[in-house]
């Protein structure tokens, strides 16, 4: 069996963060899928994401989203989490749903529109003050689908002028990260399309902004480990948003598509000092439309975990000296030998030895808690993709 116990310690303060919306009613743009249980509203959701921790000990804080997690009382709110035995953590902003932003948020040539927008964010770091969160994170939608639409220069000064404002709110321990996605819903051009866009912003706000890497939003064949390394070598990767993505959409289990691909970018991770840095934030971002909630983010956060544990136990003395011996097969062979580690008994023997469940998938599936919440939630509205 492969031991771990060199790599034990970094395994020990590994934490990723799990999403509010992941638990309510998500999906596809074309159908959501209602399941019995769905959370009714951010309580629930917070409820359901525990039993995520509870059986992995991988995932002690949950992200929100504004205005999908609003409540009256966010200090209720994080006392719930802590009576769950996690917190909150990242806020998410929304500039995607309104009607006033058809033609963009921050980007838009209206001045009033670009205040609803900024005045929105506002609003998150106020959540934020409240929760005791630290990131907000910012995702926009803007852009244009058909050549001429839009003054794309124009657009770049009034996102910078947009972000300026709202970095100008941030509290001394509080951050920006904002994210990238290279098309989708703007199918000419997006405002905030690469790693580069975004990497441009950011560094023009300060110190206390940086990029959010999405592992789903890139083009096919795009070498995400690269950009990690060349982020981390930076010193503005923020945080990362793990899913998989298959064609054009984004969203699935992490490692879902490409096992190795993710192998490869915790390696980047583990070599650039990005593993357990808390500058560097690791979150899931999915939407489990047809697949259980709770099993579906106990699944993911395994997943990062294992190839985490791979990607720590690559040699890297004998990968070094193969490297600058010049030696392609041997390099390449140490790095494999990695990937083709199998770790799982491993960490589930490791998982055993901290009072966690050697199994998780199974252990949640015996606890009774899905039965529970299928027939305890019944007659309200469930929180769903867009509530």
């Amino acid at each position: 069996m492969t031991n771990l116990a060199p790599v034990a310690a970094q395994l020990e303060a590994q934490a990723i963060e799990l999403p509010s919306w992941a638990f309510g009613n998500s999906g596809t743009r074309f159908k959501v899928f209602g399941t019995p249980g769905t959370p009714r509203d951010p309580f629930e959701k917070i409820s359901d994401a525990a039993q995520v921790h509870k059986h992995t000990g991988l995932a002690p804080t949950v992200a929100l989203h504004i205005p999908w997690d609003l409540v009256d009382d966010y200090s209720a709110l994080r006392a719930h989490a802590e009576n769950e035995g996690v917190s909150l953590g990242t806020v998410n902003s929304n500039t995607f749903q309104d009607d006033a932003y058809k033609f963009g948020s921050l980007t838009h040539v209206d001045a009033a529109v670009r205040r609803k927008a900024i005045d929105h964010h506002f609003a998150c770091i106020d959540v934020m003050d409240e929760t005791g969160s630290r990131d907000l994170k910012i995702w926009l939608a803007d852009g244009t689908n058909y050549p001429g639409q839009g003054d794309m220069r124009g657009r770049q000064d009034r996102l910078s002028e947009s972000l300026s404002e709202i970095y100008a709110r941030l509290g001394d321990e509080q951050r920006m990260v904002l994210e990238y996605k290279f098309f989708e819903p703007a199918f000419y051009h997006t405002d905030v399309p690469d790693w580069g866009t975004s990497y441009a912003q950011v560094v023009a706000l300060g110190d206390k902004a940086s990029v959010c890497l999405d592992t789903g939003h890139h083009a096919p064949g795009t070498n995400i480990e690269f950009i990690v390394m060349q982020l981390l070598r930076l010193g503005k990767l923020g945080s990362f948003d793990f899913n998989s993505r298959f064609y054009a959409d984004d969203d699935l289990i992490v490692g879902a598509a490409d096992p190795f691909q993710l192998f490869r970018i915790l390696f980047e991770v583990v070599r650039g000092g990005g593993l357990n840095n808390p500058d560097v934030a690791f979150m899931l971002d999915q939407c489990h439309n047809v697949e259980d909630k709770i099993p579906g983010q106990i699944r993911s956060v395994l997943n990062v975990q294992e190839m985490t544990a791979r990607a720590l136990l690559v040699d890297r003395e004998a990968l070094d000296a193969a490297q600058a011996a010049g030696d392609v097969l041997a390099a390449n062979a140490i790095l494999m030998d990695g990937f083709y580690t199998d770790v799982r008994p491993a960490l589930a023997e490791w998982r055993e030895s901290r009072g966690l469940p050697a199994d998780p998938m199974a252990a949640y599936a015996a606890s009774g808690y899905q039965t529970t919440i299928a027939e305890s939630r019944v007659g309200g509205v469930q929180a769903g993709w867009g509530a």
